[in-house]
């Protein structure tokens, strides 16, 4: 798809636009008083965890609680997750990073993803809940990712983990753009075991403030998506200014800026939403990695949906087939295009709004 085509894919959704038309317009993030309003207003909505759906089968999973150190002698909480019955071949190790804009969020909302990749490939999975902004401004959140990922690699034993059998990094939305943050620094320093694959859903590739003159005519989607339902230009900025990356063109923010460039990075499987402010910078990055990079990639889009649409709206037909792309997308990255079976966990994970940013 040419990146002049890209603009048709904001018209949106004929079943979302049918339920917004009785639904009237959604709050905005940006209209909170604070970010600890909105959290305790969550608190308070969605006892004890937050709008997470605990997933309706666990069956052959177990699940257990991690304390990961970190650089400044503090510690970090991950949600470890195992098959009670490993698989002969070995266990993936796949670890995954949560939305939220580096200012909300927990490590439960990957839970249904975590379970239903247990479940289906027999993977080892870890949730990693690293430290908030504004209190932890940037980079804490990205080192504590990024030292989180270290821990686990040097600790897959302990984890009854198998990365010769894959070993996959993901994210949604703020957590894609930290997995793509932690591809490139682990490509830099060598890391080992290496990483094998990516999952970045719906990431954040640069800040609107640091776009180059050579891709401004093609990043136009901050302005043509600046007031999509759920997720607009003013929340994300909000955002922005509770993580405060300076400077914006920082590559611990702005990956794709990433001064070492993109070579030598792991097969990505990306997804990418038409109606989202994020949506250009997302299709731009998976063209250079494939066009210009050589590098392996899987591309879901979904025309007419805003970021975070399986989150904001779970009942929408095309919310439970994000679920099942999202299969067929580890699957592809751990060689298993054919072992994808029916999904017990159809069910996207149910999280208030500002969550899934």
């Amino acid at each position: 798809m040419g990146s002049t085509n890209w603009s048709d894919l904001a018209k949106m959704d004929p079943e979302l636009k049918e339920f917004l038309d009785k639904v009237g317009p959604l709050p905005s993030l940006a209209d909170a008083p604070s970010i600890q309003g909105v959290r305790d207003a969550l608190a308070q909505a969605f006892p004890p965890v937050p709008g997470i759906s605990v997933p309706e089968n666990m069956d052959g999973v177990k699940k257990n609680e991690l304390s990961i150190p970190v650089r400044d002698g503090s510690s970090i909480r991950a949600l470890l997750y195992q098959p009670e019955a490993p698989p002969k071949e070995g266990s993936p190790l796949v670890v995954l990073y949560h939305g939220g804009g580096w200012c909300l969020g927990m490590p439960e909302m990957t839970e249904v993803d975590c379970v239903n990749f247990v479940q289906q490939f027999g993977c080892v999975c870890i949730s990693v809940d690293y430290r908030l902004a504004p209190e932890h401004p940037f980079p804490v959140p990205v080192e504590d990712s990024w030292d989180a990922l270290k821990w686990v690699a040097a600790h897959t034993s302990d984890l009854a983990a198998d990365p010769s059998a894959g070993f996959i990094v993901g994210g949604t939305s703020a957590g894609g753009n930290i997995a793509i943050i932690l591809s490139h620094l682990a490509r830099d320093e060598s890391i080992s075991p290496l990483i094998t694959g990516l999952w970045p859903s719906v990431p954040v590739l640069i800040s609107p403030d640091a776009i180059p003159d050579e891709y401004k005519d093609v990043i136009i989607s901050h302005e043509q998506n600046a007031e999509a339902p759920a997720f607009n230009k003013k929340a994300y900025m909000f955002m922005i200014n509770q993580y405060n990356p300076q400077p914006p063109s920082h590559p611990l923010f702005s990956p794709l800026l990433w001064p070492s460039g993109h070579k030598g990075l792991p097969p990505s499987y990306f997804q990418v939403c038409g109606m989202d402010p994020l949506r250009d910078e997302g299709l731009l990055y998976e063209r250079i990695l494939r066009e210009e990079c050589g590098i392996k990639t899987k591309l879901d889009v979904y025309p007419g949906l805003p970021h975070g649409f399986w989150g904001f709206f779970p009942h929408l037909k095309s919310s439970r087939a994000f679920v099942q792309d999202t299969m067929r997308g580890m699957a592809w990255l751990l060689g298993k295009e054919g072992e994808v079976k029916v999904v017990k966990n159809e069910e996207p994970a149910k999280v208030p709004a500002a969550a899934v940013l």
